[in-house]
């Protein structure tokens, strides 16, 4: 009897599954899960009760001219990303858009996203965000959302990274 080498489904039944999953939301239900455990088993509540939100702006080729933009304070002709994390640096949600698309426009959608999990984020109750979210009637929408405070934290001189605790 001899033994089959392929050890994984045919690369078509493989993309068609990641395709089903992508729209489904089975993708996002097994992210949620895993994210629970991993808060669990570091000590933690499985919901976190503070998050952090940023964007980046990222380079993309000149082939490419789906959902590019260019992002005039950064200079940069491509994309960007839009990341909530936890205090874990686990990832909440992400959502890439063009690179023209404002900070505070695209922390909206991201947040949309967050909020949409349900009890995933039930305890939050604090989103730490840099300088470029700033702005009173974002603020407020923020806290409309989730019932949250916002804390902007400013880069103090020629500091790198982000630090919400000192």
């Amino acid at each position: 009897m001899e033994r089959s080498t392929r050890r994984f489904p045919a690369l078509a039944n493989c993309l068609w599954l990641f395709w089903r999953w992508s729209k489904d939301g089975t993708w996002l239900k097994i992210h949620d899960k895993l994210y629970q455990w991993v808060r669990v088993d570091a000590g933690r509540e499985s919901s976190p009760s503070q998050a952090a939100v940023d964007s980046q702006s990222v380079e993309t080729a000149n082939m490419i001219s789906i959902d590019v933009g260019y992002d005039a304070g950064k200079k940069i002709h491509g994309r960007k990303r839009h990341l909530s994390v936890d205090m874990l640096g686990l990832v909440l949600r992400v959502l890439v858009t063009s690179a023209n698309v404002a900070e505070r426009e695209g922390a909206k959608k991201v947040l949309h996203r967050v909020h949409d999990t349900g009890n995933q984020v039930k305890r939050l109750n604090t989103i730490w965000m840099d300088g470029g979210y700033r702005g009173e009637e974002f603020m407020r929408w923020v806290m409309d959302m989730f019932t949250a405070n916002v804390q902007i934290v400013l880069r103090h001189g020629r500091k790198k990274g982000f630090r919400p605790f000192t």
